[in-house]
């Protein structure tokens, strides 16, 4: 009996092994590709916090992920804010948060991912 169990175990974790080098082998690495939804503004002490969350819905990782909110009043720029993630890993969201002086309720709020380094 001890004997079976050992060999279904062994057989268990090299189909397990298999699969996983499979698929590292196989497997289409995407570039990334984020989306970027503000989630909320607070006054703070001498400004706006605009919190957001970054989705990274691609597969593989990006470093040094810049995120710019630009505050717009019809063409013109009025403030622009740049904030980076050390990593946003693929298939994950993180979140993070742009603090502007300008009144963000007083012009059209912008979020955008500007660049990223491959890690």
């Amino acid at each position: 009996m001890e004997w079976l169990t050992g060999l279904v175990s062994a057989a268990l974790i090299a189909t397990l092994i298999g699969y996983v080098g499979w698929n590292a082998l196989t497997e289409q690495m995407d570039p990334p590709e984020f989306a970027i939804e503000a989630t909320g503004m607070e006054r703070m002490t001498g400004g706006y916090r605009i919190t957001f969350d970054i989705e990274n819905r691609a597969n593989s990782t990006a470093a040094a992920v810049v995120v710019r909110g630009e505050l717009l009043r019809g063409e013109e720029s009025v403030e622009t804010v740049d904030v980076t993630f050390d990593y946003v890993p693929g298939e994950s969201q993180s979140s993070g948060a742009i603090l502007f002086t300008t009144d963000p309720g007083s012009a059209q709020l912008t979020l955008r991912a500007i660049g990223y380094t491959d890690p």
